[in-house]
C-alpha cells in the first residue's frame, strides 16, 4: 500500500521485494484511487499471508484491483456530481451507457468542475499538459470538444449510441458520448438554520403545494441560468407559458426581452418573416422597410416557442441553424446576424412520435430536448383551492370574491379539459354574473361539475379513431362513466360542440385564433356538420 500511495500506480509488491525480511512470505497487489478533482485518496489492497507461487501468478489479483478501484471511483464521482452534468465517454459505442471510460462533470455554465482518472489522463495528454488535473478544471466544454454547449441534448441516451459520436478538438479523437443530466431535488434546500429554502419568487408564484408541480420547479430552479435548452410539455392550458416566463425572470436574462412565439397562431405564409424578419422588397408583399424578425428581438433574453409541434417542417432546419450557429439569416440578407439567446420551446404534442411519424426534425427535436420539464394537468393537481383563491384575488389585494361550499364543491368535481385556461375563464364568468361579490353554483358556467355525462361523452371519444364522422357518431350519446379519468383528448372538440360548431365563437372562448383552430381540426380529422352536409 505504502508503494502504491508513492508512486500512485497499481502494483504488485510479491515477497521478495519486500525490504522488511519479515514480510518476505507476503504478497501485496494494490491499486489507488483517486477523487473528481485528481487527488490520490484512498488504496484498494489484495493481500496474501503467503504465496508459493512466482509474481507472475498475482496477474488476476492486479487485474481485480484495477477493475474494483476504477468502479468504485467512478460510483464516488457520480454521487458527488449528482447535481452537476455528468459526460460518459467510450471509444466504443456499445459501452458508453453502461460500462464509460471516461467521466466528466460540467457545472451549469459548461465548465469542468469534475473528472475521474482516466479522463484526466487523456485530456492531459490531448492538451500536452503536465499531469496533475488542476489545469482541467474550470475549462470550458467547447474548448475540449468539437461541439457547442447546447448541442448536449442530441447525447442523452434515448438516442442510439452509435449516433452520438462526438470529437476531441485538438487531435480530432472520435468518442461516443452519454449526458446525465442534473439529479432532481427530492428536497428543498435548507439554510443554516435548518429551514427550508424557497424557490425563486417567480418560481414560487406557480406552485400551492402540489408535489409533482414542486419537484418539477425545484428542477427548473437548478436550470435557469444553464445554457441548455428547454422543453416544456403539458396538456392545453397548463400553464407553459407562465413556466416560461418564470425561468427567464429568475434568471440572469432577467433586463433582456421575453419574446412569446405561437409557433401555431401564425398563418404558414407569414411564419418565415415573423420569426426571421426580412428586407425591403425580399418578396412579394414585403414592403419598403425592413423588418426584424421575433428571433433578434429576443436578442440578449428568452425566446419561448408555443406550440413547437405545429412548426411547418420547412421551417425548422432554419431554427436549427439558429440554434447551432447562434446566428440568423433574415429573407433576403447575404449575411448572418449574430444572436444571443436562450430557447424554450413548449408542446402538449409528444415530439418523439411526430419525430417518428417523419413530421418533425430529428436533429431539432434533440437540440431542443436538452432538459425537459413536464407540467400535471388541472385535474391532478392538488392545489385547486389556492389556485381559485389565487384567480379571485383582485390583483393582488385581498380577495373581494367568496365562494359558496356547494360552488367549490362544483369545481373540486369537474376534470377541466382545458385546465388552467378553462378555470380562469370558469371565474371570470361567474365573478361577472354573481351577485354581492358571492359565487353560488348558478353563477358557473354550464357544465361545470356536471360531470358524469361529459366524461361519458370523453371516454366514448377517446375509443374511436380521428375522423370527423367517426368521432361525431361516437360523440352523440352521452354514456355515464363516473370517476372516468378521459385520455387527454384536445379540447376543442367539446367546445366545438357546446358552441354548435361556431368556429369564431370557440376560437375566442380557447383564446387562440381562427387559423389554429382550423389547423387543429384537420390534424386531428374533424369537419363540422355544415361542412359535410354541404359535401354531400
Amino acid at each position: 500500500m505504502g508503494t502504491a500511495l508513492a508512486t500512485g500506480q497499481a502494483l504488485t509488491v510479491h515477497q521478495a521485494d519486500h525490504f522488511d525480511a519479515t514480510h518476505i512470505p507476503l504478497t501485496c497487489t494494490a491499486a489507488p484511487l483517486f477523487d473528481s478533482h485528481g487527488s490520490l485518496c484512498a488504496i484498494l489492497d489484495i493481500s496474501a499471508l503467503t504465496s508459493p507461487q512466482a509474481k507472475d501468478s498475482q496477474g488476476l489479483a492486479l487485474q481485480m484491483v484495477r477493475i474494483y478501484a476504477s468502479r468504485i471511483e467512478n460510483a464516488s464521482f457520480v454521487r458527488s456530481h449528482r447535481e452537476d452534468w455528468i459526460l460518459k465517454l467510450n471509444a466504443a459505442p456499445e459501452f458508453v451507457d453502461v460500462n464509460p471510460e471516461y467521466l466528466l462533470a460540467l457545472d451549469a455554465g459548461g465548465r469542468i468542475v469534475g473528472h475521474n482518472r482516466r479522463a484526466q489522463q487523456m485530456l492531459e495528454a490531448e492538451l500536452g499538459v503536465a499531469p496533475g488535473g488542476a489545469a482541467l478544471l474550470g475549462m470550458p466544454f467547447e474548448s475540449l470538444f468539437e461541439a457547442r454547449l447546447d448541442e448536449l441534448g442530441r447525447f442523452v441516451h434515448s438516442r442510439p449510441s452509435e449516433q452520438r459520436a462526438l470529437a476531441l478538438a485538438r487531435s480530432g479523437a472520435r468518442l461516443y458520448l452519454s449526458v446525465m443530466p442534473p439529479a432532481l431535488r427530492w428536497q428543498r434546500a435548507r439554510d443554516n438554520a435548518g429551514r427550508a429554502t424557497p424557490l425563486q419568487a417567480p418560481l414560487a408564484a406557480l406552485c400551492g403545494g402540489d408535489a409533482a408541480l414542486q419537484q418539477q420547479l425545484l428542477r427548473a430552479a437548478k436550470l435557469v441560468d444553464s445554457p441548455i435548452n428547454l422543453l416544456i410539455n403539458g396538456e392545453t392550458g397548463s400553464g407553459k407559458e407562465y413556466l416560461a416566463k418564470a425561468l427567464h425572470q429568475a434568471s440572469a436574462r432577467r433586463d433582456g426581452p421575453f419574446v412569446a412565439v405561437n409557433c401555431a397562431a401564425i398563418p404558414e405564409s407569414l411564419i418565415e418573416s415573423e420569426l426571421f424578419g426580412h428586407l425591403p422588397n425580399s418578396f412579394s408583399g414585403a414592403g419598403s422597410r425592413p423588418k426584424r424578425g421575433l428571433i433578434q428581438e429576443a436578442d440578449g433574453g428568452t425566446l419561448f416557442l408555443d406550440e413547437i409541434g405545429d412548426m411547418p417542417r420547412e421551417l425548422q432546419s432554419r431554427l436549427l441553424r439558429v440554434l447551432a450557429e447562434g446566428e440568423v439569416l433574415s429573407i433576403g440578407a447575404a449575411r448572418p446576424v449574430p444572436v444571443n439567446l436562450r430557447v424554450i420551446s413548449a408542446t402538449h404534442h409528444p415530439l418523439d412520435q411526430l419525430v417518428s411519424s417523419g413530421r418533425f426534425r430529428e436533429d431539432l427535436y434533440y437540440r431542443l430536448n436538452g432538459a425537459r420539464l413536464m407540467l400535471p394537468p388541472l385535474r391532478e393537481r392538488t392545489d385547486l383551492d389556492w389556485l381559485i383563491g389565487k384567480m379571485l384575488d383582485g390583483g393582488g389585494k385581498p380577495a373581494t370574491m367568496s365562494l359558496s361550499p356547494a360552488a367549490r364543491a362544483r369545481l373540486h368535481a369537474h376534470r377541466w379539459p382545458g385546465n388552467l385556461r378553462e378555470l380562469r375563464n370558469a371565474l371570470e364568468y361567474a365573478r361577472a354574473v354573481c351577485d354581492d361579490g358571492h359565487i353560488e353554483v348558478e353563477d358557473l358556467p354550464e357544465g361545470i361539475g356536471e360531470g358524469t355525462a361529459q366524461q361519458g361523452w370523453l371516454a366514448v371519444c377517446a375509443s374511436v379513431p380521428p375522423g370527423s364522422a367517426a368521432v361525431e357518431a361516437a360523440c352523440a350519446p352521452a354514456l355515464p362513466a363516473a370517476g372516468f379519468d378521459p385520455h387527454p383528448l384536445p379540447p376543442e372538440v367539446q367546445y366545438l360542440r357546446a358552441a354548435g360548431w361556431n368556429l369564431s365563437a370557440v376560437a375566442r372562448q380557447i383564446g387562440v385564433s381562427r387559423m389554429t383552430l382550423y389547423r387543429r381540426m384537420a390534424r386531428y380529422g374533424i369537419a363540422s356538420p355544415n361542412q359535410r352536409d354541404a359535401a354531400h
